[in-house]
Formats: C-alpha cells, structure tokens, sequence
C-alpha cells in the first residue's frame, strides 16, 4: 500500500542531499532544475520497498505543479516523476549495474502531466498507482517502453467514465536526460488518449498521432498534458485530419507495428484430426509443441525489427546465434495486445524452455490449407496487417498469449521466410508463416474492411477463400480461453 507524504528527499540543501544514493541525487537535480521553489514536493511511496518484497516497483512518485506556459497557451497542471526503474542505489538491490555507457536499471523513469481541475490544492494520487501499474509490467516483463510507444489500457486511467483509457508515450519535454553514476535515464512521459487516436496509432504510429496531438490545445497542446474531461477525439474536434493525415500516412509510410501478443490459433486444415504426427498448434488432449529457442528469437527478432529502413523487409534467419539487442529504428510497445519491441531478456520465449523439442527434430511443413482464429480485438488488426504492413512489403506477427503459437504474414518482399509463393503456407512447429501476394492482399483487404471497428459485428464472424484454401475466423474470447480452445 502506498501513503503520499511531502518529501524531505528533494531537499535543495547540500547537507540533505548527501545522504541520498547517487541515482536518486541524479533524478532530484533535474527536478531541482526545473522546479527550484518545490524542493519538498508531495510524493507517493511505497510502504515496503520492492526491494524488501514490497509489490510496488517504484520506490516513490514525486508530484509537482507547473505553472504551464501561458504564452505558448499551456495550462497550469501536476507533474508526476517516478523513480525506480532506474538504479537509484548502485548496489545490485534492485538492478544489475552494467556500466557507465549504458541504461541506468532500465535507462528511463515515467512522467506524467495531469491538467489540474480549478480550486484543486493537491495532486490527485491515482496517476501513482497508473505509474505503479506499467512500472511492474516493466518489472515482471523485463520489456522496456520507448518514445512513440502505445498502450492499450481498456478502462479509464482514473477508473472515471472518461473516454481517455489508453496512453502513448513520448519525450518528456522538459526533462532532459541525465547521465548518473550507475549509467544514462531518460524521462517518457504517458499520454493519454482516446480509443479511436490508439487505433490511429496501431494503424500508422504512435509518433504521427503525439505531432496531432499537439497541435490540437483541447488534446494536448505543445506539452501533451493530459485532460480527463476531455469528451472527443482529435478526429471528432477536426474530422479532416484522419483523411488528410493519418489515412495519406499509412498509405505512404504504412504502420510500424510489426506484430502483437494476442488472443489466436490456427488449424491445419490439410491433415485430419487424428493424425499423432500433426504439429499444428491446436491439439485435442494433447500439449502442442514447444517453439524452440530459435524460433522463439526469430520470432522475438521481427516483432523488435518494426519499421524496416533497408528496401527489403527481412526476417532474421533461424540460427543458434544470439542476435544483439540493438535499439530498433522504430518500436511500438502494446500492453494487452502487448507488442513489445526491445527487452532486457527475451520476451517471446517459452516459460519452460526445458521442456522445448530441439530444433533439429521439428521440420518445416508445407500445408496445404489452412484456418486462422482470432479473438476481435486481435481481428480489427488483420485491415492494419494488410494494409499497413504487407502492401508495403512488410511482415506482421500475431504471437499467442496463451502459448507458443505464432502466426506469421508475410509479403513476397519479405527475405528469409520458410513460406514461399510455391508454398505459401507453411509451419516449423507452431509457428505458421503466410505469404501473401499483393494481389490477394488486396482481394483479402476489400473483404475485412469491417473488422477495422471493434463495434462491427455479431460473433462469430468467418471469411472464406476457397480458391485459397484459406479462412479466418473471429471468435468471442471464451473461445481461446478454453484450455481445449
């Protein structure tokens, strides 16, 4: 349980200051910069420390007021700072130090702007548990978010009636990063935005949404501060903008989303039910098979890859070398359908790695015909895949939550991928690749325009291409969380 309290920790004073860790002095200097009259700020803090086994990763959240900018028309707001996923302390309590060049813990702390409501005197406290919340995904994941990042929340961030249930992340645009003794933080800032801007996101980039965002004062303005009474949309306020500028920015850049964690399965059509020695990835009575490590760092690799620079897309090929974590061009981070893009470990790998077929003993199969399951919020993905992503000759992964199952679609300008324009479907295990030609993109695309909603349709919904041999069908959730699916 957190308790909110005025903090002696950012006390100015060099006397105070000294007592305090390297990291944590780090962190108050930049907020001493910026806020030199609120040496003592009111903080939230964790009661039992995460490193004494407390549940809370954040050993406390500063909270602030910031006058805004008048002139450049920023309201007066709260600012809340966290501190904890950065090494405060250097001593291995609670992050692994790896040098003064890298990221401190992992390399950045959250920030948040609230608009603050006439007559309030005190910050409201539930941007805290907010922060709470993402820092132990952050934790538990060891996935880490980046600028242009979105997250799709599903429920008002202060558990109001207020249509803003989702968040982006951007720079925060005054803090500057800070260089400590335990390595280099830098401050994201959360955004929050409403269902139909994350969509945009999804379909374009979070990146393009944020430069939106910020031309529209009611939505954010310079600052990006966040309203909760806000009632509409950027796209209710100027309707032309998702024509002139979001709709023209998929069909130039496409999406850079390159793939999410979801609700999906699919079948093998080609094979009859009891045939022992099927490897697709839904089993009747039986454990499918494991992705192999391998294949899980493939897969891990083309979900990070996001927007590819080169004029090719490229899947990594299978080897049993481990690829570097390089900081990706563009990344896009997803918390329920959770696409993360970079991680400290490896995020798509099977929680019982021991127990994974070695690679060496599961072949790529070429199947003739195949059915593709998706719950509805992975379905109103499947016009973005298409359109964003494979009509620019991308890739796009659906990964399950519920298992190693992996769904691939790739283009036919998608190097080092098993599926061929021979053999356009084709499996190692269950990870299912499919190539699709811009052709049949285009024919699939005009037919699953209507799942570009989440209020279209009544469930199930199936489309069929026979000459294909290929269906998708969009399944209610229970479906997949059935331990038969």
């Amino acid at each position: 349980m957190d308790e909110m309290r005025p903090s002696s920790g950012a006390a100015a004073h060099l006397g105070l200051a000294s007592i305090f860790p390297p990291g944590l002095q780090a962190i108050y200097g930049e907020c001493r910069r910026l806020y030199p009259d609120q040496a003592n700020p009111l903080q939230v803090t964790a009661i039992v420390k995460y490193w004494l086994g407390g549940p809370d990763p954040l050993d406390y959240i500063s909270m602030y007021r910031n006058a805004g900018c008048p002139g450049q028309d920023v309201p007066e707001h709260w600012h809340y700072v966290s501190l904890g996923l950065s090494d405060l302390y250097g001593d291995n309590r609670v992050h692994e130090f790896t040098g003064l060049e890298g990221p401190s813990g992992f390399g950045f702390e959250l920030t948040f702007r609230l608009k603050r409501e006439a007559g309030e005197t005190a910050p409201p406290t539930w941007p805290a548990e907010l922060m709470q919340g993402l820092a132990r995904y952050v934790f538990q994941s060891e996935n880490t978010f980046c600028s242009g990042d979105h997250i799709s929340w599903h429920s008002p961030l202060d558990n109001s009636e207020s249509r803003i249930q989702h968040m982006l992340l951007t720079e925060d645009p005054q803090m500057h990063p800070v260089q400590t003794p335990f390595g280099h933080v830098s401050f994201l800032q959360i955004v929050g935005v409403c269902t139909e801007e994350l969509q945009a996101a999804q379909q374009w980039n979070g990146q393009g949404i944020l430069d939106l965002l910020r031309g529209v004062h009611i939505a954010g303005g310079p600052w990006l501060i966040t309203d909760m009474r806000r009632g509409e949309s950027i796209f209710d306020i100027d309707p032309h903008l998702r024509q002139e500028r979001v709709d023209k920015g998929i069909e130039t850049d496409g999406s850079n989303l390159s793939g999410v964690s979801a609700k999906c399965a699919w079948d093998d059509l080609s094979r009859p039910p009891e045939d022992e020695d099927d490897s697709r990835s839904i089993c009747i009575g039986a454990q499918p098979r494991r992705l192999s490590d391998k294949d899980t760092e493939q897969i891990r690799e083309a979900l990070r890859k996001g927007l590819e620079i080169k004029s090719k897309s490229i899947l990594p090929p299978i080897s049993g070398q481990r690829h570097s974590h390089d900081r990706p061009q563009q990344s896009v981070g997803h918390f329920q359908t959770q696409q993360i893009s970079r991680s400290r470990k490896d995020s798509l790998e099977s929680e019982s790695s021991a127990a994974i077929v070695p690679h060496e003993l599961v072949r790529t199969r070429q199947l003739e015909s195949v059915h593709l399951k998706f719950n509805q919020e992975s379905g109103t993905l499947i016009p973005m895949c298409l359109r964003g992503r494979l009509l620019h000759g991308r890739h796009f992964t659906f990964k399950s939550i519920n298992g190693d199952t992996a769904i691939t679609f790739v283009s036919t300008g998608v190097e080092g991928a098993f599926a061929t324009e021979e053999h356009p479907y084709a499996a190692h295990g269950p990870w299912l690749q499919i190539l699709l030609t811009e052709e049949f993109v285009e024919q699939m695309l005009a037919e699953v325009q209507d799942l570009s909603t989440r209020d279209v349709c009544k469930l199930p919904k199936e489309y069929s291409w026979p000459d294909k041999k290929l269906k998708i069908s969009v399944l209610p959730d229970t479906v997949f969380d059935s331990p038969l699916q």
